[in-house]
């Protein structure tokens, strides 16, 4: 670790941050942060208490009706001093990206701009909050249709995105005039408390984000989850975690979104532009080391173009540099842990096992470090675990299909329906894909979906709810109607 490094994780806090605050946890402990690449722990973070989940809860409580009654145009202006002070930091938040989750500092720099944009859009969306008024049709009175405040709001965000994640709750939340409590993953904390000093740095009154780091997501989240003064939860990351919080939240009948697992197809018929496929398969498959709930995880390609799109795709998986991300040229740096690696690896054994050949890749890496090499597997056969699981590492499963009837069964054949990647030259088949597949999201002739301004989630099992766009702020809203009768 270099002097930069150093300076820049010394200059993290590392508490919680509770009513305007930095505090530690009311047990005292900590738990480590760790360098995936080299296995070093680079911090020590506050572990919280259900006590402290609960008292941040408190903190979110006691200003959200001042927050709710802020002029739009003072919680928009804030916004947007946050996303000026990311920019003038992006290169800061960037590095501790790359040093706590391993992703290529290429990427991690994609990162502070997309996750950025969440805070200028919704900037912008805040002084947008809109209702209608009108005569009712029988004409004896008036409709007032409003929207408020949903209230207290609760997030849970995962490791693999951990500024974007952020953002993409935290932004929507205060446009809409909610304050919030979050739960930063413990693999990965360090960004959004870096992030939370930017928002404090913005002028973000006290008590309207509070940050709870713990080794347990559990224990802090039972409690604020359980209490009836919350009115929101969000949550990113698996549907079996995801599926016990919904069951939790249904108790208090709280407003929930889920962005939770998916299995994307990557379509690719006949007629397909192969240069543009292979291009859109290595951003769809390899952004984030593979580490991505929109990772395209099964290769669907027509029989005639199958081994050359296999050749040139191995081609340049082959060629790809894998190291700490820090360095330059890295393409590939470490998964986030050890157990990511023995299950990409159980995957990949299960595959050729059935009859899948390895083109390039398959093999775990000598420490230090959590690697695997970026790999390709062709001839995956009906059954394998590869195609029903989410990967989650760096590894394109190639599966063939040999009509159009066929490539839609196996790319609905699961129970997740996050995003889906299409490439034909044929624009009426594009547009039967766009109907056909069962999925929140598509790429056509694309390998890169996301964007502030669209609605980002799934179908199905993939989760509810909508993030970003002009949908993501009514999750944070709530609508009320009065009538008003004539004299």
């Amino acid at each position: 670790m270099n002097d930069r490094e150093k300076a820049l994780l010394g200059s993290v806090a590392t508490e919680l941050f509770i009513g305007g605050e930095w505090v530690p946890s009311t047990s005292g402990k900590t738990f480590d942060v760790r360098d995936p690449a080299t296995g070093d722990v680079v911090a020590s973070v506050a572990d919280a208490t259900a006590e402290d989940g609960v008292r941040a809860l408190d903190a979110a409580v006691a200003v959200q009706d001042e927050w709710a009654a802020t002029a739009p145009r003072t919680r928009s202006d804030i916004l947007r001093r946050a996303f000026d002070l990311v920019q003038e930091r992006k290169e800061d938040l960037a590095l501790l990206m790359t040093i706590e989750m391993g992703k290529p500092l290429s990427e991690a720099r994609g990162e502070v701009g997309y996750g950025g944009e969440f805070l200028r859009w919704f900037s912008e969306e805040a002084v947008r909050i809109s209702g209608r008024y009108g005569s009712n049709p029988e004409g004896t009175g008036r409709m007032i249709v409003s929207q408020r405040p949903v209230g207290p709001s609760f997030f849970i965000t995962p490791w693999n995105f951990p500024f974007a994640m952020a953002t993409r709750k935290i932004a929507p939340a205060l446009a809409a005039g909610c304050t919030v409590v979050i739960k930063p993953p413990q693999l990965t904390p360090l960004t959004t408390l870096f992030f939370t000093q930017l928002l404090v740095e913005a002028g973000l009154p006290k008590g309207v984000v509070n940050v709870v780091t713990s080794a347990s997501s559990s224990r802090v989240s039972a409690p604020v989850i359980a209490d009836p003064r919350l009115r929101k939860l969000s949550f990113t990351g698996s549907t079996e975690v995801g599926r016990k919080l919904i069951a939790q939240a249904a108790e208090g009948v709280l407003r929930v979104s889920m962005e939770l697992g998916g299995n994307a197809p990557f379509v690719v018929f006949e007629d397909a532009d192969l240069d543009k496929a292979v291009t859109g398969a290595l951003q769809a498959k390899f952004r984030n080391i593979g580490q991505a709930c929109t990772a395209a995880n099964r290769f669907i390609v027509h029989e005639s173009v199958a081994d050359e799109f296999a050749r040139r795709v191995s081609e340049r998986v082959a060629d790809m540099k894998i190291g700490r991300g820090t360095e330059e040229g890295v393409e590939i740096g470490p998964l986030i842990d050890a157990d990511a690696v023995d299950k990409a690896a159980e995957l990949v054994e299960d595959a050729t096992g059935r009859g899948a050949r390895i083109l390039t890749g398959g093999e775990k890496l000598d420490g230090p470090g959590t690697f695997y090499q970026p790999t390709v597997v062709t001839d995956v056969q009906p059954g394998s675990a590869i195609l029903r699981e989410e990967i989650f590492g760096p590894v394109l499963a190639i599966a063939t299909f040999a009509t159009e009837d066929d490539a839609v069964r196996l790319a609905n054949d699961t129970e997740y329906g996050l995003v889906s990647y299409v490439y034909t030259e044929d624009l009426q088949r594009g547009h039967r894909m766009i109907e056909r597949l069962e999925t929140g999201m598509m790429g056509l002739n694309a390998g890169v979906v996301s964007n502030a301004a669209a609605p980002f989630g799934g179908v199905k099992q993939s989760g509810v709810g909508r993030e970003g766009g002009f949908e993501g702020i009514h999750e944070y809203l709530s609508t009320k109607y009065t009538f008003l009768p004539n004299e």
